[in-house]
């Protein structure tokens, strides 16, 4: 899978790359990385895009970001268990990080965070990696009429087994 900017990259170590380099932010690197890989509906290859170990970048918080993406899109997804790199030290924090500006949600944050994420004290949204390239399964629905009161379609829903 090629580093090259013409291509979204094909895995989580290659957008952390990128994100390193300066080539690209972050959240545009994490979210091309989830583009490709809701669109690849092979689980092994799925499993494959978070095999290899992102280097840490020496950002507490972005660094157990990618141990919590990577454990939890494996477990989302059902794709086995997580790769060893997850639980490297760096991969999570000592202290609690919400995303800024959420003070009045915090306790519903406590409660909503997938466990990938609470156990490493990040506390975020019951679906963080949400993109409009993600497989709308039976989870995903469930989410989204809870958040918007709209039941979707049930021909948008994709076969995928949802997580328990």
């Amino acid at each position: 899978m090629t580093d090259d900017l013409n291509h979204r990259p094909g895995t989580l170590a290659e957008a952390i790359r990128r994100y390193k380099s300066g080539r690209q932010t972050f959240s545009v690197a994490l979210g091309e990385f989830l583009d490709e890989f809701y669109m690849d509906g092979d689980m092994g290859r799925r499993y494959a895009r978070v095999q290899d170990s992102p280097e840490c970048v020496g950002d507490n918080v972005l660094d157990a970001y990618a141990g919590a993406v990577g454990e939890h899109l494996v477990r989302r997804w059902h794709l086995g268990t997580p790769p060893e790199w997850t639980e490297e030290p760096c991969r999570f924090l000592r202290r609690p990080w919400f995303p800024p500006g959420v003070q009045a949600e915090k306790p519903i944050l406590l409660v909503e965070s997938p466990m990938a994420f609470r156990r490493r004290m990040l506390f975020v949204e019951a679906e963080p990696l949400r993109r409009a390239r993600m497989p709308h399964d039976a989870r995903w629905c469930a989410y989204e009429y809870l958040r918007t009161g709209l039941m979707p379609e049930e021909d948008t829903l994709d076969p995928t087994p949802d997580a328990a």
